[in-house]
């Protein structure tokens, strides 16, 4: 007996790749797809999309709308909102510290903001000088005398910088620091020039920083990467290892960089 529907197998791994394959097609659609344009996407008879659809629809992972279109469902949603509640941040970024300690020798840095400071959350230690650095797990430090407080001064934009400025008075912590607003505000220009941000020796002497900016999937800055190192060791020319670290948590983390059209 023959009938018009191609053979197909009974293979539960090929159902769930032709499952994924359908979800990302649907993904890179923002409105409701037709089903003749999902099957010639994905390269599926139309049947066979279409009874996957269904079974998908039954779970919520797809929903299906007039005219026989369909799109993502909101279980995507509810899932991906569990996924994200699970994800440690520290857990996330450390094969990337890891890998940019192994790459420098030099220590590098976890910090996340906490009010006017910077709280410092996971650390690599170089062990190769006896010179101290202060980001060490807990420590907390002004946000114009690091690099990563920084990055968050120049997510703030000028007015709450200047608010910043009057509420904590800019102290110094060593003769480095940035401690007037103009000055300031050109540092932070460079730094929304670079996006990395240097210390230099602003929060202990003989120590010097380079930062990036870690993004979630929603696009906030949440962390800063930072590579620490004596000042007879700092090598400027660093800037893009910890830049590409940082992007590589970012995308762990579900960021991905909006390109200017």
């Amino acid at each position: 007996m023959s009938t018009n529907t191609p053979t197909e197998t009974k293979n539960p791994i090929q159902v769930v790749e032709r499952m994924m394959k359908l979800l990302d097609v649907l993904a890179q659609h923002p409105d409701p797809a037709a089903l003749k344009q999902i099957a010639l996407e994905t390269g599926l008879h139309p049947s066979t999309a279409h009874r996957i659809l269904s079974a998908m629809a039954q779970s919520g992972f797809v929903e299906r709308g007039e005219g026989g279109t369909y799109r993502l469902g909101i279980r995507l949603l509810e899932l991906g909102s569990l996924v994200k509640s699970r994800i440690s941040l520290r857990e996330t970024a450390m094969p990337a510290m890891l890998k940019l300690h192994a790459a420098t020798g030099e220590s590098v840095n976890l910090g996340i903001r906490a009010g006017d400071e910077i709280v410092y959350v996971e650390r690599t230690s170089s062990g190769r000088s006896a010179v101290r650095v202060v980001h060490i797990v807990g420590a907390r430090a002004p946000l114009h005398t690091t690099a990563t407080g920084k990055l968050f001064l120049v997510e703030d934009g000028t007015e709450r910088v200047r608010e910043y400025a009057r509420r904590t008075g800019l102290p110094g912590s060593t003769p480095a620091s940035l401690t007037e607003i103009g000055t300031l505000e050109k540092e932070l220009d460079k730094v929304r020039r670079h996006g990395v941000a240097f210390d230099l020796e602003e929060v202990e002497i003989g120590v010097r920083c380079i930062a990036a900016g870690v993004r979630d999937d929603s696009g906030e800055l949440i962390a800063g990467l930072s590579v620490s190192t004596p000042s007879e060791r700092f090598n400027p020319d660093r800037a893009p290892l910890v830049r590409e670290a940082a992007d590589e948590i970012s995308r762990a983390l579900g960021y991905v960089r909006r390109t200017a059209r």
